[in-house]
């Protein structure tokens, strides 16, 4: 069975479909736009055993996918990839002629964020991706690492020892690729808060409290205060999906 999600806020409705929470979540006409995606527990952690998908319920699973639908780009760490298991982008039929209905590309494009460019070229994330992927790296990332990953994606530098975000997505723009969805992880997050390159952040609040030593899901070593509005607020059983934006 769909997990039921009613809207408290901005106008209240009850049990949305799938159309309804498209629209709900749909980038503003003005891009390019930088939506940032994460899970949180009530007491701020943003993994359970290691790993985010281990707090979501079943409203975050489905809120999650539909996300994807929306978007030019998935843009996530490398690190991220690997722990959460990534395998390759690609929609399901359904959703593909959805976009396509609606003005898309029938699959969203694959952008990693690797300084390291520790990444299997041989992974089905590169190997079964239908559309290019594009990974970002730096000038001092590895040659021999740099020449695997250039047979199975564009390599792309945006920074000299650090990825700067702001670079990635001036880049995703000149392809094309406004509309920009990211699924983490905290370390992009933090950079892209401390470079003012986030637009939009939406967050589940998982009904639970998880001690231990987790992450937050933003990690940098300089803090930024950024302030922001929210835009949405859905309810599904005990959890909240949030939506906040700039400005």
């Amino acid at each position: 069975m769909t997990a039921r999600i009613d809207r408290l806020f901005p106008h209240p409705s009850d049990d949305l479909d799938d159309e309804a929470l498209l629209a709900t979540y749909a980038f503003p006409d003005t891009v390019p736009w930088l939506r940032m995606n994460f899970v949180s527990s009530l007491d701020g952690a943003a993994t359970r055993d290691g790993r985010s998908a281990g707090l979501g319920g079943d409203a975050d699973s489905r809120v999650f996918t539909l996300l994807r639908r929306l978007a030019d780009v998935v843009l996530v760490g490398a690190g991220t990839v690997r722990v959460e298991k990534y395998n390759e982008m690609e929609l399901d039929e359904d959703a593909a002629a959805w976009r396509q209905r609606h003005g898309f590309a029938p699959q969203p494009t694959f952008a990693l964020v690797s300084r390291s460019l520790d990444v299997d070229p041989s992974s089905a994330v590169f190997r079964d991706a239908p559309v290019r992927p594009i990974v970002y790296t730096v000038a001092a990332a590895p040659a021999e690492r740099r020449e695997r990953l250039a047979n199975v994606a564009d390599v792309v530098d945006a920074g000299d020892s650090d990825v700067a975000l702001g670079q990635v997505r001036a880049d995703l723009v000149r392809r094309g690729l406004g509309r920009i969805h990211s699924e983490g992880g905290p370390s992009l997050f933090g950079a892209g808060i401390v470079e003012g390159a986030i637009d939009e952040l939406c967050l589940t609040l998982a009904p639970s409290l998880e001690s231990g030593d987790g992450r937050r899901i933003a990690d940098a070593t300089e803090a930024a205060p950024t302030a922001f509005r929210l835009a949405t607020l859905l309810k599904s059983g005990d959890e909240l999906l949030l939506r906040y934006v700039t400005g």
